[in-house]
């Protein structure tokens, strides 16, 4: 099994390019364009995210935290599922083009979020410093 190291880089590229697909699949569902159904568009947003969490999973088991002990992690798990439910809202269920542009929005702010409560190991993430 890879060191701790490895599985970090890998899972931090995975984020990248994570929110990077994102971001792209958004711009092609605001312009109405085919590329987002082709096969590219539809399979490799689940290889990466599968990466990505099976990452994090081993991260979590190897760096000795847990779910419902540590709160940073529950703020990140938190985060992701309404990351995938804004992601959704933004790419395929918002009825309304103004409905996908504000989900879309808020998907990209939840995954800011995310990171920062990971990198500052705070369940408040980037709303820490306002917090107190």
């Amino acid at each position: 099994m890879p060191d701790y190291a490895t599985i970090r880089a890998l899972h931090l590229t995975c984020a990248a390019l994570s929110i990077g697909g994102f971001v792209l699949r958004f711009g092609l569902m605001l312009r109405g364009s085919p590329l987002l159904a082709g096969r590219a568009a539809r399979v490799l947003p689940h290889v990466i995210d599968t990466l990505l969490l099976a990452s994090a999973l081993v991260m979590v088991w190897k760096g000795g935290g847990m779910p419902g002990r540590d709160a940073w992690l529950n703020a990140k798990i938190a985060g992701l599922l309404l990351y995938i439910v804004l992601g959704t809202v933004a790419l395929k269920r918002g009825r309304t083009q103004t409905q996908r542009v504000v989900a879309g929005l808020l998907a990209i702010l939840v995954f800011a979020f995310i990171v920062s409560a990971a990198g500052l190991r705070s369940p408040l993430g980037f709303l820490a410093p306002v917090a107190g």
